[in-house]
Order: structure tokens, then C-alpha cells, then sequence
């Protein structure tokens, strides 16, 4: 197949790895920040174990950066986050929230300091340069805000770690969980970073140059083939399995972070005046009226992942929502997170899901569902 045949317009981007995509055999796209993404090679299952038990190169160029830079970076970037960052170091990357004057979340990005006065934010679904450019415009700070030459690929699995050392040599091994490091692979500039949105040990190849996409994504591939390297994208299954945020599914402006139980990315005890503290600090004092909550489903292997919300009822009427859903074979479960009434929050509770085929049994369990305390990423 080639890349014409998908009949793809110039409105949406494609990233620098798109033509490596289609003739490693990406099948099917979506679109994320108005760019398409590799969404379907074949066989989400198969990609699902080629994640779990070797390794699998991602195309997210999709997210995107927004960098900061100026005099004054530090104090803008804390400005948009609840999460405290004084003790964030150069080097560092950290899992943050981006909330609105009500404390709704807007974005739920990684973090990346490069220098003293150097971030970026790497995006979820959501258009932050534009609320980063417009909360700059009357701050009365000393900042520049724009959308750099940078695109991702995410190298994740349980063979990234030797993948990584066959490309870059032994001292990669000593780049640490949620750190960052600039490196030069024979000309490819990169920041590499042990992040990524699969649970599993992995890492973020961010390229400074996208006209260098297609050698990169061809060298990673080389270099993974004796370990087992094969394309993919991002595994519904794995981000469910270890309770991973996908914008707009499960958490929208609409949420705010207690009800996802993110309490420990807000600190209110800061000087620091971030936008939406005020509406945080009242949610706190009042307590939240939902929760996101793990569900267990019964019945057969769901076929996909949900495509719309699906009722949660009990005792007659509707409670809440299942906002992702899908069927994992490690498990051999039908596992869901769901955002429900927080007076109907209870582990062990049985509850009705009304799914495409119709009403089905549900009972209320922790999430996440599989290495909570994320001992695999982190090892």
C-alpha cells in the first residue's frame, strides 16, 4: 500500500515517520492534536503481546511539544500546572496537569526541563500552545511560547532497554525513570527520555529534526530486529491495564483531579497563585461528587475497545459512565475505567453496563488493574 492510497488531505498534518508507517504496514490512522497517527497494523491483540513481551516502535510524533523559553519560563510553566515544580531539575521530566480557572483539566502532558529556562510540554489531545500563548499575552512575563521542529517516537517493551544500548552504547542504561538526556545518533539530534503511555519500561525518542524521520525510524528498526522489534501503536489494552488517562475519554475540562484521585499533582500549600487554585482549593473543602472507579465486565471477550460512553445504572437509574473499555487475554477480562456518582464508589459493588449488545454485569474493582504500584516502567 502506499501513503496516497489513504486518500489524506493537506489540512491534517502528517508526521516525519508517516511514509515509514505505511510501508512497515500501518493499516489505519486517527487523528491526535490535527495530526494523523498510526492507529492499526493488523492486530491489536498480537500488538499487544509484541509490547508485553519484546518491544514496539510507535509513531507519536502527535505529541506535540510546546516549548518555553524566556527569563521568566519557570514561573510560566508553574503558572499553568497545580503540580508543585520548585524541586524540578534540569534533566527532570515529570507527569503534570494543565487545569482552567474552574480546575478543570485541559491537557495531562509530560513535562520536560532541558535547561534552567527551557520546557516543553508534551502534549495529550488538546491545544495547549494556543492557551499557553494566550495566558502569556497579559501575564506580564518575560516568556516565548511556540511549537518546536520536534516529533516523538515512543520505543517501548521489555526489550527497549537493549534496544536503546545497541543504538546509543552502554552509559543509556544509566538514564533513569521520568529523566531526560540530549544525544546525537551519527548526525540524528535526539532527546531521549525514559517516559512513554504503556506501562511498560520504555522510551521517548524526541527528533529535533523532522527531516531526519524516516532514517531514524529505519535505524531503530534495524537496530531492534535481533530483539524482536516490531512496529505498532499504542496498546489500548496496556494503558487500560495499568489505568492510563486517555484525554478526552477519560478525563475532560469538565474533570477536575480529585475525582480521579490525582491528589498528590495538586499541591495547594504553594506560593504559587496556578490558574484554577482558588476552584481546587473549594472541590477539596467540599469533596467530590464523582469518582473514577476500575470495573471488572462479565460476559464474552469484548471485540474492540468501546467507541461510545456506556451507561453505568444501579438500582434503577444511571450512576455514571464507562469511558474506556476493552478485553485483556493476560487478564482474561473484560476491564473498563468508569467515572461514576461518588456515593456509588464502592469496591465490590455490582453495577449494569449497558454496551453495545446490551445490559451486562459489572462489578466495582481497583484500578489499575495490573502492576499498580508501575514497578515494570519504573525498574
Amino acid at each position: 500500500m502506499q501513503a496516497d492510497d489513504f486518500g489524506f488531505g493537506t489540512q491534517i498534518r502528517k508526521s516525519p515517520y508517516f511514509d515509514a508507517t505505511v510501508r512497515w504496514g500501518a493499516q489505519g490512522f486517527s487523528v491526535y492534536n490535527h495530526m494523523y497517527i498510526p492507529r492499526d497494523f493488523g492486530d491489536s491483540e498480537q500488538n499487544f503481546w509484541n509490547l508485553v513481551n519484546e518491544a514496539i516502535l510507535c509513531d507519536v510524533a502527535v505529541e506535540r511539544q510546546v516549548e518555553i523559553t524566556g527569563p521568566d519560563a519557570a514561573k510560566f510553566v508553574q503558572m499553568l500546572t497545580c503540580r508543585d515544580l520548585s524541586n524540578m531539575a534540569v534533566g527532570q521530566c515529570k507527569y503534570i496537569l494543565i487545569t482552567n480557572a474552574e480546575g478543570g483539566i485541559l491537557n495531562d502532558p509530560i513535562l520536560l526541563r532541558l535547561a534552567e529556562n527551557h520546557f516543553w510540554i508534551s502534549l495529550a489531545d488538546s491545544d495547549i500552545l494556543l492557551w499557553a500563548q494566550g495566558v502569556a499575552v497579559h501575564s506580564g512575563l518575560d516568556v516565548h511560547i511556540c511549537e518546536p521542529d520536534v516529533s516523538p517516537l515512543q520505543l517501548q517493551g521489555p526489550k527497549s532497554g537493549e534496544i536503546m544500548k545497541a543504538l546509543l552504547g552502554e552509559s543509556i542504561m544509566d538514564l533513569k525513570y521520568y529523566w531526560l538526556r540530549e544525544v546525537d545518533l551519527d548526525g540524528i539530534p535526539l532527546i531521549v527520555s525514559r517516559t512513554g503511555w504503556s506501562s511498560e519500561l520504555g522510551y521517548e525518542l524526541y527528533l529535533r529534526d523532522g527531516s531526519q524521520g524516516d532514517a531514524l525510524w529505519e535505524r531503530i528498526m534495524a537496530a531492534g530486529m535481533e530483539f524482536g522489534l516490531k512496529p505498532g501503536h499504542t496498546s489500548s489494552i496496556r494503558r487500560i491495564e495499568g489505568g492510563m488517562l486517555s484525554y478526552h475519554a477519560d478525563a475532560d475540562m469538565g474533570t477536575n483531579p480529585f475525582e480521579l484521585g490525582f491528589d498528590r499533582l495538586v499541591n495547594l500549600d504553594m506560593d504559587a497563585e496556578f490558574i484554577g487554585k482558588a476552584a481546587l482549593r473549594r472541590i477539596k473543602e467540599e469533596g467530590v461528587r464523582r469518582k473514577q472507579i476500575g470495573l471488572i465486565i462479565d460476559g464474552e471477550p469484548l471485540s474492540g475497545p468501546n467507541t461510545t460512553f456506556w451507561e453505568v445504572n444501579f438500582g434503577g437509574g444511571t450512576i455514571g459512565k464507562v469511558t474506556s473499555a476493552v478485553y485483556s487475554p493476560r487478564l482474561g477480562q473484560n476491564i473498563a475505567l468508569a467515572m461514576v456518582s461518588a456515593e456509588h464508589a464502592n469496591i465490590g459493588a455490582e453495577v449494569e453496563i449497558i454496551t453495545k449488545s446490551g445490559p451486562t454485569r459489572a462489578t466495582i474493582c481497583e484500578r489499575p488493574f495490573y502492576d499498580p504500584k508501575k514497578q515494570i516502567a519504573a525498574a
